[in-house]
Formats: C-alpha cells, structure tokens, sequence
C-alpha cells in the first residue's frame, strides 16, 4: 500500500506581492472611474487641438494670429499660476476641479456654437483662448491632486503612471477620431464632443471618495479652516508663501533645473528629429511618422515602468534625465534611420520614467496644506520655459544644425545634470565630516618648563 503523502499546505501570500505593479492604482475603485473618465476627456482635448489650429488660421488667415492665439492660452499659466495654485489650497479639491470641468466644458460648448453657426471672428477667439488659460491654471493643479487623493501614498507613483498612459492613448484615439469627426459632422463637433468630454469628468468627482490611506497621510484637509483662513490662503500673501517654501526647498529648486534645461535643449524632438530625418538623413515625411511613433510606444513603454516606482527621488530623476540627453547626443550622429530608431526607443523610455519620477516628487514632496500652490509655482515656471524653449531651440538650431542640435543640447543637460550632482555631493560630504582636531599650543616658556606629557590634547571648540 502507497503511503499517503501529507496534504499540501498552500504557500503564504506575501504582502510585497502586487506592490510593484504598474497597475496597481487600478486596484483602487474610485481610480478606475476617474481614469475612464479621464480618457473620455482625453479624446475629446486631442480632438479638439487637431482641428484647432486650422480653425484659427482658416479664420484669421495669418500664423502670426494662429501663434498669438496659443500665447494668449498660455499667458494665463504665467501669469495667474501662482493664485490658480493658491485656490486649489483654499477651497475643496473636489468642488474646485468639478467646477473647473464645468466651465471648460461651457467653453467648448460656446465654441462649437460660434462655429455652427459662423460668428467666431478673432476678438472671441482671443477671449475664449485667454478664458480657457484662466480656468486651466486652478483646473491642472485641482485634478493631479485630486487623483492622488484616490489611493495610498505607496501607489502614488502608479497613479501618475497610468495617468500619462491614459494620456497617451486618449491622444492616439482623439487625433484618429477628429478626421471622423470632422469628416462627417463638421468642425463644431470635435468642440462640442470636447464639451461633453469635460461634463464626464464633471459628472464622475461628485462620486470620488478619497482612500483612508491618503486621507492618513495627508493630515487635515488642506481647504480646513474658517471662511477667514482659506481667504488668507487665496490672497496674494498666500501664492507668496507657496513660492517662499518652493525656493527655501533644495528637492524642489533641483527638480526646477533638471526640468527647465531638459525641456529647452531636448524634448522638442516634433522640430529636432523632423528636420534632421527629412534634411540630414533624406528621410521622407513617412519616415519622421516612423520615428514619432517609436517615440511614442517608448513615451507609453517608460510610464508603465514607471508605474512599479514607490518612492522616487530627484536624483534617480537626474539620472535618468541625463542618460536621456546622452542618447540624444548619439542619436544626432545617426548615419541613417535604423540606427536612429535604435536610439530613439530607450531614449523615449527614459525621458519617459523621468517625466514620471519628477511629477511624483513634485506632488508629494511638499505638505499638504502647501501642495496646490507648489503646483501653482511649477505652472508658472513650466509656462516661462514652454515659451522661451522652442525660439532658443530654434536659434541653436540656425547656428549649429539640427545634429548640431541635438548632440550640444545633449550635451549641455548632461553636463547641467552632472554639475549639480557633483555640488550637492560636495556640501553633502562637508557637512558629514567631523569636526578637525587642532592641538592647543603651551607657551614657550611652560614648554620648556614643564615635563613632556602624554595625554591626549584637547580640540579648540
């Protein structure tokens, strides 16, 4: 008889296991909700801002109008970001992001009518544009807080992740879904397709509830308090202290650095690697589609590897960052598209997973109560680099070429990047090193007096 054999005991689960998913965000209830509608409202933006442009030059028949339209957009975040951060500090986050929705919403709905019905003409256009800046400086800083507000702290990093690869696919569907669009239904249908994209979002916040988790660790709600404090929190006092912590917190100012140098001498690669594979490379106009897709699969590829991050810091930021701009560098000495390609692809990943390193830092580094109006800071300063980036490019560009370019741009964030880490490793070391002894000196009389002695000498201090 065959002696039975002792019934299995099933292994533990571990309670790491499924930590360090990419998706583990999605674990959570309310954040597969607010990434549905998310991507919802993502398609809906891509679809508008593929026609957006040919409307304003069909309108206006002038690029320099086209091109003062999107400044107009874009001063608001320059010039209002630091009191759009410091509503999101005063009032619910909740009720400040629904409303914010609401109102693009009403925007885009407005627009689509105006164009229905043939009345859009410039000075509406610029008012819609600089209207849109506006709520957009209170509504970028309301919805990335209040997606974090939906898991714990640990699965912050994938929440983000997942966001830039809802992000991306909503752009993919839109750009595909606005020729659709306006094929069959006319412009106004990708504005009010927009319009109904925002009210989505809108409609989804009421039913958010925020995880215990992250309502643990970030203390108070950072809209507590009587009527008077959140007043205080919203006036001009209140944007000024948030950029008095931005500019005392060494964590932050680096990751300003990295960002601002990244985003002016690299990234801009729709201008660098267009002209480089149509000029250099005698690529076609297929070809540069080939490349901007590969830039795109890797953008997605190094956000899902991101997502498995739990606690990035500025350094791993710096250093994935400056192999980035090192692969940038070689890839402007590309003898053909092949190796190009080859190129583009890890690099795209690792500017990828810094991207997403650096936004996790930035939203959860500071306290909460002081989160929406570092987030305002970080709105004004990325305004000032997004405006003066592509004319310093372009200018690079005139002087040393697009492989010119690319490798010095390489090259100076590499260099920038390694600079910083060598000086913060500098003041680190200073700062870990003991105190020197010095031996106190006898007179010369008592040393010649006194017999020798063999204890030790006190240090001065």
């Amino acid at each position: 008889m065959t002696p039975s054999l002792p019934p299995r005991i099933p292994r533990p689960r571990s309670p790491e296991r499924g930590t360090r998913t990419p998706w583990r965000s999605l674990r959570h209830g309310a954040m597969r909700w607010w990434s549905a509608a998310n991507l919802v409202s993502n398609v809906g933006t891509w679809m508008q801002l593929t026609v957006q442009n040919l409307l304003v030059l069909h309108i206006t028949g002038s690029a320099a109008t086209t091109g003062l339209s999107l400044s107009v957009q874009a001063a608001p975040g320059l010039l209002m970001g630091l009191l759009g951060g410091a509503a999101v500090d005063a009032w619910p986050r909740k009720l400040t992001a629904a409303v914010s929705q609401a109102v693009l919403g009403l925007v885009a709905f407005v627009t689509a009518a105006l164009v229905a019905f043939d009345l859009l003409n410039v000075v509406s256009l610029m008012v819609l544009a600089a209207v849109t800046g506006l709520v957009a400086t209170v509504d970028a800083p309301a919805c990335a807080l209040l997606g974090n507000d939906l898991v714990p702290p640990d699965d912050v990093p994938s929440a983000i992740a997942l966001g830039s690869v809802v992000s991306s696919a909503g752009r993919l569907i839109g750009v595909a879904c606005a020729g659709v669009a306006v094929g069959t239904l006319g412009t106004a249908a990708a504005y009010a397709v927009n319009g109904l994209s925002f009210l989505c979002v809108a409609a989804v916040i009421p039913f958010l509830r925020p995880h215990p988790g992250a309502a643990t660790a970030a203390g108070p709600p950072a809209a507590a308090g009587p009527p008077a404090a959140r007043l205080d929190r919203l006036s001009g006092a209140g944007a000024r202290d948030g950029l008095g912590f931005f500019v005392k917190r060494p964590r932050l100012v680096a990751l300003t650095v990295i960002t601002a140098v990244s985003a002016v001498f690299g990234r801009n690669y729709g201008l660098t690697l267009a002209v480089l594979v149509t000029g250099p490379l005698a690529g076609s106009s297929e070809d540069f589609g080939t490349v901007a897709t590969v830039l795109a699969v890797g953008g997605i590829a190094g956000a899902v590897l991101a997502g498995r991050m739990q606690r990035p810091s500025v350094r791993m930021v710096g250093a994935l960052a400056a192999a980035g701009a090192l692969l940038q560098a070689l890839a402007g000495l590309s003898p053909g598209l092949i190796p190009l390609l080859v190129l583009v692809a890890p690099m795209a990943v690792a500017e990828s997973v810094s991207d997403t390193a650096g936004t996790t830092v930035l939203q959860t580094d500071p306290p909460p109560g002081m989160r929406g109006r570092v987030l305002g800071v970080w709105r004004t300063a990325e305004t000032g680099w997004g405006l003066a980036g592509p004319p310093l490019l372009g200018l690079l560009m005139e002087w040393a070429g697009p492989r010119g370019a690319l490798v010095t741009g390489g090259l100076i964030i590499a260099a920038v990047i390694g600079a910083g880490t060598l000086v913060h490793a500098r003041r680190t070391a200073s700062r870990r090193t003991p105190a020197t002894v010095v031996p106190v000196e006898p007179a010369a009389a008592e040393r010649a007096a006194a017999p020798v002695s063999h204890e030790p000498l006190s240090p001065i201090g």
